[in-house]
């Protein structure tokens, strides 16, 4: 019974309302005659309205019978001229063609021609769309005559309201973005403007965006058009057009390809020309990093960076990776020097990562492999987070035996006294790092040069400012294109420093010779670390060990510090070695060398103690050969590099001739001449036609795609990660608060249900004493009847 009424229940609420054919009702004869004598009809209202437009409109633009056109677009661009002063919008209806295609006649009707058919599926719909065919009459036929097509009936009457002027700009056919508004508006999108932005950009540009041609809603559509497109092309086709159009206009553009046994993209890897040059100026000491939620993959993206001559941090090279093993990475460093001609870093600082330790020992053997000091003390809090607690003392004796020593024997003592004052001998973790101290600790890398460098921190920095350009649901052809702007901003701080070392020089508070020198030679921010170690000399103590010979020993105290460092000096050849490895660490001498120096009377930097690397001249005497090329392959890129030229050009004719009014008006007369001839080139050429055509062909399909070879193999397609339950690579990353909130309102909803189980279990035990006193009571009221009956139901 109770299946039976779900069912009815079930029916009445799927039953569908029929609704009875509405009777058209017929009014008395006398109130039609009423409304005949009130005044003219709607449809006489919106004739007499065109009427009056057409007044004001000359004779050349309104259409008539007998004109003759060349071709059938040159027809419906006159018609979509007309349908706009007046107000309507148009579409292409029914027409017929010969044998060969070509059109016989061809009729154009306003776009609120005819009436909505019936739909079966009108039942099924809640809410329809809105009516948008009332059966306007307006129509222009042309049949073809001789060659050309000729109008052969024109109707110019509607039924419906006509667009005033301020609301034509949203009539269908009078919308359209052309050529250059899509090259500017695919600048746009590559800069990280919105579509809001870039729209409301191009509207004050023209004075507003009624004058625009589009409206925002077209923009959103043609962007989720051409991304629906590189959907179709996938990642393969569009990634690896990508990187052939790079290479194409940077012909020392490099990338590298890796694929697994089913011809599946696993690793990519890529360089610019520029990237090339920096690397050969300042790749003697690179930092190597990896990061997370860069792309809409999840893939781990790695960076090579390293530091210029400016101490700003400089990207040598970029990798998207399937993995972090250590396969990957011996293919990943094979193909960073491969790029550069063979060239491997001096030095290279990495986090404490097993499988990129055991690639860089394979593939870079020569290369001194630093550890990230920064990784190791976010370990030591982890590890060792109760003995921080409990020993306020043990930061700074453990970054003592990081940082201050100068021979390992001290380090050695250090360490073993440090094991032994915090009850620290038999932890493993602190075992597990004494056998790698000659990677981190300072003591065996000072006399490495590291360009000042001790923790990988340069990564990690351009890791976090990567999250301005690029979004986490970023596919991999987007990232590529954002990933563009990182590089122009970095290599517009480089170039602005330039200019500021070039335009100006340091104030010096004293005029010391070895300051000037060092003024002339270094750039703005080695100076600022130059001028410290100088000021520094004079809170120095020197004392004279020992002279030999012209080698003379000196023992130099810091002011502040207990511990001394020695410095020697060879007066035969003007060298000079200090105990602290300053020079061979960062590539400046120290204050102890200069204390020993201005003892010597140098009032000048010897040369064999500047480095390249650090002056202004760094970058000169190498080059890498990047011709450029002017023509690309692809029509939409060559009309892209076309109008920024133009651009370029007539912002600077705008910004002259409007000065004056005599030169405007010749700038607007010269204009039209132009532009008329522009037009009439482009009508000859089709540009147009032959534009649409390649932009159709330019898309490879799934087939084509398969085509695409790397390395004489056919790649078939990227390979993806697979996505386990938890992985959250589609779901925003939360900050900081917000997982705390959510932390907290777990608790919350932990309490609530801890005070519900007690509430629970209160009301139960009330329950069971009321059910207790009253039971007596029911009992003696109860039939016997009912007896077997309330036995059952206390059992339950």
């Amino acid at each position: 019974m109770d299946g039976d009424i779900s069912a009815a229940i079930k029916n009445q609420l799927c039953r569908r309302l029929e609704f009875a054919e509405e009777v058209p009702s017929i009014e008395p004869v006398d109130k039609q005659i009423s409304k005949q004598d009130n005044g003219p009809s709607e449809i006489d209202s919106y004739t007499n309205y065109a009427t009056s437009i057409h007044a004001n409109l000359s004779d050349e633009v309104i259409p008539r019978v007998g004109m003759e056109f060349d071709t059938e677009e040159d027809v419906y661009d006159f018609y979509n001229k007309y349908a706009k002063d007046v107000g309507f919008s148009i579409r292409k209806s029914k027409g017929h063609k010969d044998l060969h295609g070509h059109w016989l006649n061809r009729v154009y009707c306003c776009s609120c021609q005819g009436t909505r058919l019936k739909d079966k599926r009108d039942d099924d719909v809640k809410c329809h769309r809105p009516e948008t065919r009332f059966g306007c009459l307006a129509v222009l036929k042309v049949s073809r005559i001789n060659g050309k097509f000729q109008v052969t009936k024109f109707i110019a009457d509607h039924t419906h309201v006509l667009a005033s002027p301020s609301k034509r700009m949203f009539l269908r056919s009078q919308r359209k973005i052309n050529l250059a508004q899509v090259a500017e508006l695919e600048i746009a999108d590559r800069s990280g403007l919105a579509p809001k932005e870039s729209v409301g950009f191009l509207a004050r540009k023209v004075g507003g965006i009624e004058n625009l041609g589009f409206i925002p809603e077209d923009y959103s559509n043609y962007l989720h058009t051409r991304r629906t497109k590189e959907i179709k092309v996938g990642d393969t086709g569009g990634v690896l057009e990508y990187l052939q159009n790079m290479q194409h206009d940077d012909p020392n553009f490099s990338y590298a390809i890796q694929v697994d046994l089913d011809d599946l993209i696993t690793n990519i890897f890529w360089t610019d020309g520029r990237m090339k040059l920096d690397y050969e100026s300042f790749g003697d000491v690179v930092c190597f990093d990896t990061t997370y939620r860069k792309n809409k993959e999840g893939r781990p993206f790695a960076l090579f960076v390293g530091v210029n001559h400016h101490k700003q941090s400089v990207i040598f090279g970029a990798a998207l990776l399937y993995d972090e093993t250590c396969n990957s990475f011996m293919w990943l460093f094979d193909s960073f020097s491969k790029a550069m001609s063979g060239k491997k870093p001096f030095t290279i600082l990495t986090d404490q990562d097993a499988a990129m330790a055991k690639a860089l020992a394979s593939q870079w053997p020569e290369t001194y492999h630093r550890l990230c000091v920064w990784h190791m003390y976010q370990n030591a809090a982890k590890h060792l987070s109760d003995v921080f607690e409990r020993f306020s003392s043990f930061t700074k004796d453990f970054s003592s035996c990081v940082y201050d020593y100068d021979e390992e024997e001290d380090f050695l003592s250090a360490w073993d006294q440090m094991l032994a004052k915090y009850n620290l001998e038999n932890n493993s973790w602190l075992q597990k790092q004494f056998e790698l101290r000659e990677k981190w600790a300072l003591v065996y890398g000072r006399q490495t040069f590291c360009a000042d460098m001790s923790t990988t921190q340069r990564s990690e920095s351009m890791n976090n400012q990567i999250k301005m350009y690029i979004g986490y649901n970023y596919d991999l052809l987007r990232f590529f294109h954002h990933f563009e702007r990182l590089l122009a901003d970095r290599r517009y701080e480089e170039l602005k420093a330039d200019f500021k070392n070039n335009q100006s020089k340091p104030s010096l508070p004293y005029p010391v010779e070895v300051l000037k020198h060092a003024a002339d030679v270094y750039t703005l921010t080695v100076f600022k670390d130059f001028s410290k170690e100088i000021w520094l000399t004079w809170d120095c103590e020197m004392h004279i060990i020992e002279s030999i010979g012209t080698i003379t020993s000196y023992k130099v105290i810091s002011s502040g510090k207990n511990r001394h460092h020695f410095v020697t000096f060879d007066s035969s050849n003007s060298t000079i070695n200090c105990s602290c490895k300053k020079f061979e660490f960062a590539g400046i001498l120290c204050s102890h060398a200069w204390k020993v120096l201005s003892f010597q009377n140098f009032k000048r930097i010897p040369n064999q103690y500047i480095l390249k690397r650090w002056t202004k001249e760094a970058k000169i005497g190498v080059a890498i050969n990047s011709s450029m090329s002017t023509r690309s392959n692809d029509p939409k890129v060559d009309v892209g590099s076309r109008y920024k030229t133009l651009l370029r050009w007539y912002s600077h004719l705008a910004a002259r001739a409007s000065m004056s009014e005599q030169s405007f008006d010749i700038a607007m007369s010269d204009g039209e001449k132009t532009l008329s001839k522009v037009e009439t080139t482009l009508k000859q050429l089709s540009i147009e036609e032959s534009f649409n055509m390649c932009s159709e062909n330019k898309i490879p399909q799934a087939d084509e795609t398969e085509q695409i070879k790397n390395n004489g193999k056919k790649v078939k397609g990227v390979k993806c990660k697979p996505r386990r339950k938890g992985d959250g690579l589609s779901i925003r990353p939360k900050n900081a608060l917000e997982k705390a909130t959510r932390k907290r309102n777990r608790r919350g909803e932990q309490s609530k249900k801890s005070v519900r189980e007690k509430d629970e279990i209160i009301d139960s035990d009330v329950l069971n004493s009321c059910v207790q006193h009253i039971s007596p009571y029911i009992q003696a009221q109860m039939p016997q009847a009912e007896a077997p009956q309330r036995e059952s139901s206390e059992e339950k």
